[in-house]
């Protein structure tokens, strides 16, 4: 800090000299070429300084007269502030850039990211589930916008997962229902799965809990109702099992000999190679 402070004083006394000696005179600087700024841009683009990059793609964009140009070089910050999980401040450039240049050919690609950062962003079933809804809503809108893109076969396999991610927030609220005893709620979280997500991993889960419920509120129809197209879908699964054993007391559920670790199955595996 004295350092510092022993510099600051030191420039002072050096511009006043100067000053009394000869009048300093006002002369406008060159005006910058957004081109090399771009290019500087691009430099550290391509090695990972993405805080950099960022930096000058903006200044680029400021300074470039060209609409075209200063629009790519836009999208390149937002690039850029991705690349380093600058995820609020990419969305923001993103929003922006999407206003300013409604018409760019790489609006496209905007759209992409903007799905691809709220993607990023979901946790697990437990938390937030307004990153998976926004997520789903922004794929939804890509593949409507854009559908025979290489980037929605992308998003499509992208939205399978968000959809098994939706129905396992679902369960998981189902399933604390299920255990303070709030069969009603639990029900209705149990049908959304039934009636929206039923390409998902959970369905076969969702429809055993339900005839679960119902039949332990002696709605015996219901029940029989939700085993039936357990049965008639998923005849060979653990759940349709389970929910045949509650519905017939006599029925014996298979077990299924599991390894005691993974290291002993891969060891059988290798005696089979060997």
């Amino acid at each position: 800090m004295i350092f510092r402070f022993i510099l600051a004083i030191l420039f002072s006394f050096i511009v006043l000299s100067c000053s009394k000696d000869k009048k300093v005179v006002y002369k406008p600087s060159a005006k910058v070429d957004p081109f090399v700024i771009y290019k500087e841009g691009m430099d550290a683009f391509e090695i990972n300084d993405f805080f950099y990059a960022s930096k000058k793609f903006t200044e680029a964009e400021l300074n470039f007269t060209n609409i075209d140009l200063a629009a790519k070089s836009a999208i390149m910050s937002s690039f850029s502030l991705y690349g380093i999980n600058f995820y609020s401040e990419a969305l923001e450039n993103l929003e922006r850039y999407l206003k300013k240049y409604p018409a760019d050919k790489y609006v496209m690609y905007a759209h992409y990211l903007i799905a691809i950062i709220y993607f990023e962003q979901i946790s697990d079933e437990k938390k937030d589930l307004e990153p998976l809804i926004k997520t789903n809503n922004k794929i939804d809108f890509f593949i409507k916008k854009y559908p025979d893109s290489e980037y929605a076969i992308d998003l499509k396999f992208k939205k399978d997962l968000i959809q098994n991610q939706l129905a396992a927030k679902e369960l998981f609220v189902a399933k604390f229902y299920i255990s303070t005893k709030k069969w009603v709620p639990a029900i209705n979280r149990l049908k959304i799965i039934v009636e929206d997500y039923d390409k998902t991993i959970f369905i076969e889960e969702a429809l055993h809990r339900l005839v679960e419920i119902n039949f332990h509120l002696g709605l015996e129809e219901e029940a029989k109702k939700y085993a039936s197209i357990l049965g008639y879908n998923y005849n060979s699964s653990e759940w349709f099992e389970q929910s045949y054993k509650i519905l017939n007391k006599d029925y014996t559920v298979k077990k299924i000999v599991k390894p005691n670790d993974e290291k002993s199955f891969l060891r059988k595996i290798l005696n089979k190679i060997k």
